[in-house]
């Protein structure tokens, strides 16, 4: 009884997902978005963790531990042992870095608690004012977009694992704040239909209010038009913006050909809100020997496009190295994606399994 209710829930959460994908392709015509550009927030959707972007993004149904919080948050329900950590760091485009990191600690009989945070870091930009276009005063600034998240994910069944993220997000400018807050709601199933190796997954993200600006950049020193009001400082009202929610629904099929190989194929079908919808597609062969196991990974992901849209991440690929030993794992994960009009992403994890 209590599986055929986790199964309904499945179910359902499809369902919902497939409801709301189809009012957001309302937005669409033909196959060009036209509120691209429109979304706050769009460090949300920069990848981390290099198992899981080494295939692409593609891992939805399979991402599983303290990787799975950015792709799935059900996943952290997979915890294997005591507790998981994990360090991230990639180049991005235009010299941007994105460092990441995250712990998840498996209470026995409860779940699964993960804490994590993404900070980008922009390096020193020339300020430039109404006085000073060329920026010749020689002044920089540095934009600090930090997000923090906090998670739990229990497995309840062999089969189905759920989970969620509430995460908070803060970006300060020159003298200009925003602020806001997203939830990821996630759920897994193995063994779809009692099918061996087959995995669903279904994750919703980034669902939340619109994102406020605020701060003294926003004042204006001007003469009112009407009234004998003097010279004052006016704010100027900056607009809120929606968050880049999404709808993604993967499926994948994992299989040992012996006590050593595997391997797993997975697919993942992205609807996006304020950008093009996505799919994406990727592998994964490990061999395990003694106390190492070697992984070789490659995704690719491609989007709808219009005569304008670009897309400018392209395949994707990556290995990873894991050392068994007793009460520590260690795992470093690479990944590499080509980028069009900049350079190429590279990403490196660690990850420590306790």
């Amino acid at each position: 009884m209590k599986n055929r209710s986790l199964f309904g829930t499945l179910i359902l959460c499809v369902a919902m997902a497939l409801m709301l994908g189809s009012v957001v392709a309302q937005t669409v015509e033909g196959v060009q978005n036209k509120r691209i550009g429109t979304a706050a927030a769009t460090e949300l959707l920069i990848p981390v963790g290099a198992r899981d972007m080494a295939m692409g993004g593609s891992s939805l149904a399979t991402a599983s531990g303290i990787d799975a919080l950015h792709w799935n948050p059900a996943g952290l329900g997979r915890v294997s042992g005591a507790a998981e950590g994990m360090l991230s760091t990639m180049k991005y485009i235009a010299d941007i870095s994105v460092n990441y990191g995250a712990v998840g600690i498996n209470f026995s009989g409860f779940g699964t608690v993960g804490l994590s945070v993404k900070a980008l870091n922009f390096g020193d930009i020339p300020l430039t004012t109404a006085e000073d276009p060329e920026g010749f005063g020689g002044r920089t600034f540095a934009p600090t977009f930090i997000t923090l998240g906090i998670s739990y994910a229990r497995a309840f069944t062999d089969a189905i694992t759920a989970g969620g993220t509430f995460k908070v997000i803060s970006e300060n400018y020159q003298r200009v704040s925003g602020s806001g807050f997203a939830v990821d709601v996630g759920i897994q199933y193995r063994g779809v239909a009692g099918f061996k190796g087959v995995n669903l997954g279904v994750a919703l993200k980034n669902i939340g209010p619109q994102m406020k600006f605020d701060g003294p950049a926003l004042l204006r020193f001007a003469q009112a038009s009407d009234g004998r009001r003097p010279t004052q400082y006016y704010q100027s009202k900056a607009s809120s913006w929606e968050l880049p929610t999404s709808i993604e629904i993967g499926m994948a099929y994992e299989r040992d050909v012996n006590e050593s190989l595997s391997y797993n194929v997975n697919g993942t079908f992205a609807n996006n809100n304020l950008a093009l919808d996505g799919y994406r597609g990727g592998a994964e062969v490990a061999y395990k020997m003694d106390k190492v196991r070697l992984a070789a990974r490659g995704g690719m992901e491609l989007s709808d496009k219009g005569e304008l849209d670009e897309q400018i991440f392209g395949p994707t690929a990556g290995f990873g190295f894991t050392y068994f030993s007793s009460g520590l794992d260690i795992t470093i994960d690479y990944a590499y994606r080509t980028v069009d009009f900049f350079e190429s992403n590279n990403m490196f994890s660690l990850k420590l399994g306790f």
